[in-house]
């Protein structure tokens, strides 16, 4: 099997990551036929084989993995792709020209078996049972992977075997699902490179209740990956059980919490740019929580914190960020909005498309894709 023919059994078109067979399943089909600017299921089918094929010419492919299986308070977050690309076409709906004036191709969701989150948790029956399901029996799947987290580890690898140098725009799903992209990126960037890191929480727990990989921890194995030395930067951290001195004094991570910003403002931004540029980064992934922004802009999400950042100091920071360095990719995390009023998840689902478009916008350069 050849990684286009690997990635057309673990991917889905935009929208189809969510297993449905009735309820919702309406939706899933209007966002795919505007997405692709299709007529149909099989013309959005054809489209997206058609993205599958310029993966090896893109500059920016989007990815969603809508999985919330690795969330740990309130769930919805799988949600969050459909909400966000929605929302997208709402405020912009000339993005599928965009996307392709702008090299910048959508190659739609990792297809998520709601109650797993990564393969090493499965037994061997269950892994061949939920391997038959989604694949079918055939031997030449025999070694592809079953669960969210594990999937799109998988499906990146093979995005970077067919084009070292693309760039990756995330989708979520709760924040475990940094963990497959940060993950395959290490094994793929080879200068030094750091993420700067949004969010209310820091995600520095080596485990939660014996789970290695989800929204707790996922920063904690990313931070070892990166070598430590500063090159996870956390901006907003507000709920934490420890002081700032303990995380970057037991961890070596750098962070800029919530009340640095509300006493600063811009000003911070041009720390984190210092820092980076002090230990020697111009590479930087941006792995944003929509929790880092402040609740009553962003209400809809799992773990909300109030004291959060403005929506324009996030912009400003992904601009800012964006232009002093390398982007090598960039996702928005937690948005779910099924949590909270209809209002709320309109709110939520729009700040999500504005941070996506502004990361895109900067992983291309491309002032049009910004709002």
């Amino acid at each position: 099997m050849t990684a286009l023919d690997d990635l057309a059994l673990m991917l889905r078109p935009a929208g189809g990551g969510i297993f449905t067979v009735s309820t919702g399943r309406a939706e899933q089909e209007a966002l795919q036929r505007e997405l692709y600017q299709a007529h149909d299921a099989a013309d959005v089918n054809r489209k997206w084989r058609d993205a599958l094929d310029s993966i090896r010419t893109a500059r920016v492919v989007v990815l969603a993995i809508p999985s919330d299986c690795g969330a740990g308070l309130v769930r919805g977050a799988s949600f969050g792709p459909q909400g966000i690309r929605s929302a997208a076409l709402r405020l912009l709906p000339s993005l599928p020209s965009l996307f392709g004036q702008h090299g910048i191709v959508d190659v739609g969701d990792v297809f998520v078996v709601p109650q797993l989150l990564h393969d090493e948790m499965l037994n061997d029956s269950q892994l061949q049972a939920t391997r038959a399901a989604i694949y079918g029996q055939s031997p030449r799947v025999a070694s592809l992977p079953v669960s969210p987290l594990s999937i799109a580890e998988a499906v990146m690898d093979r995005i970077f075997t067919l084009n070292p140098d693309v760039r990756v725009m995330m989708l979520g799903g709760d924040h475990s699902v940094a963990w497959p992209v940060v993950s395959a990126l290490a094994r793929h960037t080879r200068e030094p490179w750091a993420i700067v890191h949004p969010d209310a929480h820091t995600d520095l727990l080596p485990d939660r209740l014996g789970v290695k990989y989800c929204f707790a921890t996922w920063a904690y194995h990313a931070n070892e990956l990166l070598g430590r030395g500063g090159r996870l930067v956390q901006v907003g951290v507000r709920a934490s059980g420890r002081p700032r001195s303990h995380w970057e004094g037991a961890l070596g991570v750098k962070q800029f919490w919530a009340d640095d910003v509300h006493a600063r403002g811009e000003a911070v931004i041009d720390d984190v740019l210092s820092h980076l540029t002090s230990i020697g980064v111009r590479r930087v992934y941006i792995s944003n929580d929509i929790d880092a922004t402040d609740v009553s802009a962003a209400p809809s999400t799992g773990a909300p914190a109030s004291g959060g950042l403005s929506v324009e100091f996030v912009r400003a920071l992904i601009a800012r960020v964006g232009a002093a360095t390398t982007l090598l990719g960039g996702d928005v995390v937690e948005v779910a909005p099924p949590i909270g009023s209809p209002d709320d998840a309109k709110r939520t689902t729009e700040v999500g498309a504005c941070y996506m478009l502004d990361t895109l916008a900067a992983l291309v350069g491309a002032g049009a894709l910004r709002i």
